[in-house]
Order: structure tokens, then C-alpha cells, then sequence
């Protein structure tokens, strides 16, 4: 390990030590991959020196929908947007659709943006975050699919609003899995999406299609979702029901939190079930199974470390070796392409 200054960081070094406050309180973690916002933060709280692992600063390839000031920045106003929005008051909210269309044009920035496959990682199960996530993964769900641009801008409008209902709930359903609410409070819970879309239904600036999103988000195939338990849902709502499910899982909002993989599993177990098949692998074909950063067990009990994605392989990852089968650290350039090494495989996320 190293001593770096703080000035001299760029993103993507992992930590050698743990920072933490003058209090004694971990503010992050060893291991921790240092992402662009924690920089900003620790420089802030006034902290000009980290120590660092030397062999790590360069080898994670991490590859993102969008950048992480520039999604702190629609969280920002998505959040103040919708903070100040009571019920039957709309005009601010008119102010999302063109939030919506900034996220789209931020995606279509990108280079090749419909041909990557990006890292998407678990974290905290921020509401604001969450709409502004589902927006990027439902914008670029309906781009590989082809859909007319309207709809794509639908989309990205009906996402940012999905959850418009929870703001007229008086019920407590914020960090619990929502099936331990008590029946009462579980039914009210459910009518959210009916609370959103009766907000909006009657406004002119918002389409039909995003109205449905919102109402019908919580629904499945088969059935079993609400409020409706309906089966006939329409196409947009069943992207944002995929894209709306998979965020929930790896944020832990209204149910326990899960690596990616875990929730790829769900997706590919209910697939033509509950949730529409040429969507769902219209997902996973850009949903990197194994995001860079993660620690991983080899098949061949190794460690390792995800480095970057295969294109059109989002199971079969580069990975930089750690420790070999032995339990023994090894050189930091003994990397395995699991396209090119057909007999190992990943077992299990280990961080």
C-alpha cells in the first residue's frame, strides 16, 4: 500500500486502509473502491491523505449508464421536484418531462450506448436515486427494442413518476421489506400506484402511456401483482415492471437486498411467467451479471477480482486473480478471460 494525497486521486483506487471520522466512525470501509463522489466527499470533510493498494489503481474498467455527478444532479432535482409536490398540484411535476428527456439525451451521449454492457451495482435504497435509475435502464431497455422515440420519452416520464403514490401514504414502509407490514397497513401500501395515477390522470401534459406506468408497475403476467392484478399490461408498463423489480432487489427497497447475480436469477426464473421473455432478455443482454469490483470465487477455487466485461457475454467476465486455489496471493497481472478458459466458471459473489 501507499500514502496518496487526496488531490491526487482519480476514481477507481481501492483503499488500504479505513477512513474515518475524528470520532472514530468508518466513514468507508478497506477494499472500498473510491468512485468520484467519495473523493468529493472526503475532500470536504477536510481528509488530504488515504492510503491506497498500489496494484489496483488501474485495472477495474467500470462501465456506467450515467456518470455519477451527472446522476447526482437529476437526483438533486428530481428530489426537490417532487419534496414540494402535494397532491392534486401538478405544475411543478410538469417540470419532470423534461428531466426525463435530459436523462435520455445524457444516455444517448454515450458512444455505442445500445451495444455495452454496464455495470450495475447494489446500493442504498434512495427513492430518488431508484426512479432515476429505473429512467436510465427503462430509457435504454425501449432503445434496444426499437421503440419510437415518444414512447421512449413516455417512458422516462412514467419512470421518474412511478412511485408518486408513496408520497400519500401515512403508513411507515421506508428500510423494511414491505411483507412485514401489517395486513392493514400492507393493503394500504398497495394502492400507491392507484394514488399516483388518480394525482395525474386527469393532467394534459402527461401521455396516457406514462399514466399507465404508474398505475400499472406493480402488476405481472400472471397475475399476481397490484393493485389490479391485472394480465393484460401494456407493453411500456411491463419494461418499467422489469427494470422497476431488478432496481428494487439490488437496493433493498420494500424487500431484503441482493447482488446482481441473485436478481438476474429472479428475472431469468420468472421470465415468461411474470414478466414479459423478450423483454427480459432484452435486459440481461446489457445487465453485466458480475459488475466490475466484484470479488468473486473461481470454479476452480481461486479468487478474483472482476475487472471488465465480455461484449455479449455479461456471465463470462475478465477477471484479475487475487489468490490462487491455494489460498496464496499471486501477481496482480495473472488475469483470466473467462470467454477464453472454457472449464472455469464463477461460483459465487464473495464482495
Amino acid at each position: 500500500m501507499k500514502l496518496c494525497t487526496v488531490s491526487e486521486l482519480k476514481g477507481g483506487e481501492v483503499l488500504a486502509k479505513a477512513i474515518m471520522t475524528s470520532e472514530f466512525r468508518i466513514l468507508l470501509s478497506e477494499e472500498t473502491v473510491l468512485r468520484p463522489e467519495y473523493i468529493q466527499k472526503i475532500e470536504e470533510l477536510g481528509i488530504t491523505e488515504v492510503y491506497v493498494k498500489e496494484d489496483d489503481q488501474v485495472h477495474t474498467q467500470e462501465v456506467v449508464l450515467l456518470k455519477s455527478d451527472v446522476e447526482n444532479f437529476f437526483r438533486d432535482r428530481v428530489k426537490s421536484i417532487l419534496e414540494k409536490h402535494t397532491y392534486s398540484h401538478n405544475d411543478e411535476l410538469m417540470e419532470l418531462s423534461q428531466t426525463a428527456d435530459n436523462i435520455i439525451m445524457n444516455i444517448l451521449q454515450e458512444e455505442e450506448v445500445v451495444e455495452k454492457i454496464f455495470d450495475i451495482k447494489e446500493r442504498s435504497s434512495d427513492i430518488y436515486e431508484h426512479s432515476i435509475s429505473i429512467c436510465s435502464l427503462g430509457t435504454l431497455t425501449a432503445l434496444k427494442l426499437k421503440l419510437p422515440k415518444e414512447k421512449v420519452h413516455d417512458i422516462g416520464v412514467g419512470c421518474l413518476l412511478h412511485d408518486l403514490g408513496l408520497r400519500y401514504l401515512t403508513i411507515e414502509y421506508t428500510d423494511q421489506d414491505v411483507s412485514t407490514l401489517s395486513k392493514i397497513e400492507f393493503a394500504e401500501y398497495m394502492k400507491h400506484p392507484v394514488y399516483g395515477y388518480s394525482a395525474v390522470k386527469n393532467e394534459n401534459w402527461i401521455s396516457d402511456t406514462s399514466k399507465n406506468i404508474i398505475l400499472y408497475h406493480h402488476e405481472r403476467m400472471d397475475g399476481s401483482g397490484y393493485p389490479l392484478k391485472a394480465k393484460d399490461i401494456p407493453f411500456e408498463a411491463q419494461i418499467v415492471n422489469i427494470c422497476d423489480t431488478f432496481d428494487e432487489m439490488i437496493c433493498g427497497i420494500g424487500c431484503k437486498r441482493l447482488k446482481v447475480y441473485e436478481a438476474v436469477e429472479y428475472l431469468k426464473t420468472f421470465k415468461g411467467i411474470k414478466y414479459n421473455s423478450e423483454i427480459v432478455d432484452v435486459f440481461l443482454e446489457f445487465t453485466a451479471v458480475y459488475p466490475a469490483g466484484s470479488q468473486v470465487l473461481l470454479s476452480d477455487h481461486s479468487i478474483g477480482k472482476v475487472i471488465r466485461q465480455n461484449k455479449e457475454f455479461p456471465d463470462r467476465p475478465v477477471v484479475q486473480l487475487i489468490k490462487d486455489k491455494n489460498g496464496k496471493s499471486v501477481n496482480n497481472e495473472d488475469i483470466v478471460d473467462l470467454i477464453k478458459v472454457n472449464n472455469i466458471f464463477i461460483e459465487k459473489v464473495l464482495a
